[in-house]
């Protein structure tokens, strides 16, 4: 559900960033607010913080739109009143999908209140929805899309002064409550399965048989996997909240039932490494890498090498992939970490 301009009404002045203006206009101020996993971690016992310029807006009880990489927090006297994240279905999706509203009366809302940005009031006002439903929703789409938005970031952030969302108050959050609830949702799918790759890669199945106990939940997003939507398509085609499914995505990988999609490596004999083709030293041998010699044929001193163990050519494997690319095949790591782990 994007802050887009109503039909018929003018809002450049409120939509639009004039980039003429000064650097200090405070209408248009850019900053960089890059996010890191590693700001959960306080060596002072302070609370971490997210985004520091999220932390100075609520100190000065700023009003406005502060938008990041993976998304947009509006803020009406220094409180989260409202969030979007193209990482998740908004508020719209949520309530149509789940059936609570149906699609002609969101935009019989939006068409009626929208430019007076009241549009929850609207539908709690015609009764087409309770005031508790309408809250209740709202703070679950709320918290979901602020966990996306605050995510890790490489770009600047910028918020713009006097912006409002056009869905109107209903229940304003501290941005203390904001950042705390996404540093718990963070610390619960670390919990659960430490990889973060299935949150934004497109998944594939393992070929794991999928034991009957399997939670309708889960077997419903699993059913979505299919080599090349993301947990982000997932939660879009099935309408559910974007968080709910990255927890069910987890779970699943953890069970060995999803991984990541990554590049094939091309199976075959694991190389041996190189020897000098000369004639060998005398002494003691030296430790390294053997090989074969420029004419393919295997130099004598191999011959008393003792045959890789399953585990051995699992560790050749991996260390040939990390070589080959700064990205290594998850599943191969993983199937290394099994290997170990079984000795």
């Amino acid at each position: 559900m994007e802050a887009r301009p109503l039909p018929g009404h003018d809002t450049a002045g409120r939509d639009t960033v004039d980039d003429d203006r000064a650097d200090d206009d405070p209408a248009d101020r850019t900053t960089s607010d890059r996010g890191s996993p590693n700001r959960a971690e306080s060596r002072s016992g302070i609370p971490p913080t997210l985004s520091p310029m999220l932390s100075r807006l609520a100190e000065e009880r700023a009003t406005g739109v502060l938008t990041r990489e993976r998304g947009v927090l509006y803020l009406v006297e220094g409180q989260v009143v409202h969030a979007e994240s193209p990482a998740t279905p908004g508020l719209d999706v949520l309530l149509t999908t789940r059936g609570a509203l149906g699609s002609d009366g969101w935009w019989e809302a939006v068409s009626e209140a929208g430019a007076d940005r009241r549009v929850g009031r609207f539908l709690v006002d015609s009764g087409r929805l309770t005031a508790g439903a309408l809250e209740l929703c709202h703070l679950g789409a709320l918290y979901d899309a602020a966990f996306f938005t605050l995510g890790p970031s490489s770009g600047p952030a910028r918020f713009r002064y006097g912006v409002a969302h056009w869905i109107g108050p209903v229940r304003p959050v501290s941005v203390d409550a904001v950042e705390r609830e996404t540093l718990r949702r963070r610390d619960l799918l670390h919990r659960i399965w430490p990889e973060p790759g299935t949150d934004t890669e497109p998944l594939v199945r393992t070929g794991r048989a999928v034991d009957s106990t399997l939670p309708p939940r889960q077997r419903t997003v699993l059913d979505q996997v299919d080599g090349e939507r993301t947990a982000s398509d997932i939660s879009l085609v099935l309408g559910r909240p974007g968080f709910h499914t990255l927890v069910d995505l987890r779970r699943l990988a953890a069970a060995g039932i999803v991984t990541t999609r990554s590049p094939t490596i091309t199976s075959g004999p694991v190389p041996t490494g190189s020897v000098p083709t000369g004639p060998a030293e005398s002494g003691p041998a030296e430790s390294g890498p053997l090989s074969s010699g420029p004419d393919g044929s295997r130099a004598p001193e191999e011959a008393a090498v003792t045959p890789l163990s399953p585990v051995s050519t699992v560790v050749a494997q991996a260390a040939e992939a990390a070589q080959a690319s700064a990205d290594p095949d998850v599943a191969l790591l993983r199937r290394l970490r099994d290997a170990l782990e079984a000795l």
